[in-house]
């Protein structure tokens, strides 16, 4: 007799990176789930070695690589095999990781498929697959773009995937109403969800000045997406070199050695380079704000920390940010141009001296406007969507 309590979850994440901050919440989320759920994680190559991929095999997740390296013989293999099978998905056949995720769902049959997307489309045609094999789906959409919508040929499947999904998740209302106008459509089956922090809701104290003020930069270093080079152009502006701040560039990613020699071209002393920090709040204890550039975002985890932890925060208008900002109450807001932004850092320096009062506004809007632990507020609403 079929064991009605077990319910099996398929993931598939769409995460680049070994490991992001877009993993959090369904990571976070799995010890909430209903006694009895079984979860299988499929992303295109597992790096099992990963201390939060060792987690997840220590809780007994079953993990699927949808598109592993492979030997020089095993790839002219799967040439071969898809020059003579017929596997029914013709608009994907060259498509390896799709039809591989096709088969794998459509044997296992999972009670419900969580599509963790890395910006609000990216993984579709994986939703797709489940709403034509008739198999429950939600989407979680971790950033929308501004600049970067579908193309055409593909709108028509995405907005019957959007619609027919069982919860279309997003981490603000910009994202959530920046998807409906990129597909002309109403989803009235969405809801904003929020990502886990690392940091604990506390005020830390503010650091001394008599060095100056320590800005602290905290992204992928990204430039599409973060607009670290908006930045270093405002700094080398006249009175920026000669006002007493540094900023520090925390972070890795693609564009690290651009990013590098933009700051060696302009020749710019009070700018360094930090490299990746996991202890988020020891962090804190040396750096006086964030600053942050974004050209796009979902909702960035930089600020909600360091909002959290008492620190002023000066942010482009991108994303979410302007659900939580109150520019110059509880931090600082402009738009993601140079002119703009800098108009914002000028603010925020005009009002310096504020700058722990204004920490201590964006604790409490924190500790007041965001769910505790959104983690389990997400385990629950999936567990609903379980027993319905």
């Amino acid at each position: 007799m079929k064991n009605t309590d077990h319910k099996k979850i398929a993931l598939v994440t769409f995460c680049i990176d070994d490991w992001g901050g877009s993993e959090e919440l369904w990571a976070l989320a799995i010890p909430f789930l209903k006694n009895g759920t079984s979860l299988t994680l499929y992303k295109a190559r597992i790096n099992r070695s990963h201390p939060e991929i060792i987690k997840l095999i220590n809780q007994n997740i079953e993990l699927i690589e949808l598109d592993p390296q492979l030997s020089l013989k095993k790839r002219v293999m799967r040439k071969v095999s898809r020059l003579i099978q017929k596997i029914g998905l013709e608009e994907y056949r060259d498509n390896h990781s799709l039809y591989k995720f096709h088969h794998e769902i459509k044997n296992s049959i999972p009670e419900l498929v969580i599509i963790a997307q890395g910006i609000n489309f990216d993984g579709l045609s994986y939703a797709y697959q489940c709403y034509l094999l008739k198999i429950p789906y939600v989407i979680i959409a971790q950033k929308a773009v501004d600049f970067y919508w579908p193309y055409p040929t593909d709108r028509d499947y995405m907005r019957k995937t959007l619609v027919n999904a069982n919860k279309c998740y997003f981490v603000s209302h910009h994202n959530k109403r920046l998807t409906e106008e990129q597909f002309g459509i109403r989803l009235e089956n969405s809801e904003v969800v929020f990502n886990p922090i690392k940091t604990k809701r506390q005020i830390i104290p503010f650091p001394p000045i008599d060095t100056g003020y320590r800005l602290a930069c905290i992204a992928r270093l990204f430039i599409i997406d973060k607009g670290q080079d908006i930045l270093l152009r405002i700094l080398n502006t006249e009175k920026w070199r000669q006002r007493p701040i540094t900023v520090s560039f925390i972070g890795s990613g693609h564009d690290e050695q651009a990013i590098r020699d933009l700051a060696n071209l302009l020749d710019l002393q009070n700018v360094e380079f930090v490299g990746f920090s996991d202890n988020i709040e020891d962090l804190w204890k040396n750096y006086h704000a964030l600053i942050l550039p974004s050209r796009s975002e979902g909702l960035p985890l930089s600020m909600i920390e360091a909002m959290s932890l008492g620190r002023t925060v000066i942010v482009s208008n991108a994303g979410g940010n302007a659900e939580i900002i109150d520019n110059g109450i509880n931090g600082f807001i402009g738009d993601a141009t140079e002119k703009d932004f800098e108009s914002a850092m000028d603010k925020a320096w005009e009002m310096r001296e504020e700058w722990p009062e204004i920490g201590k506004k964006a604790y409490l809007h924190i500790k007041n406007h965001l769910p505790a632990s959104p983690e389990t507020e997400f385990a629950t609403s999936i567990n609903n969507l379980l027993d319905g």
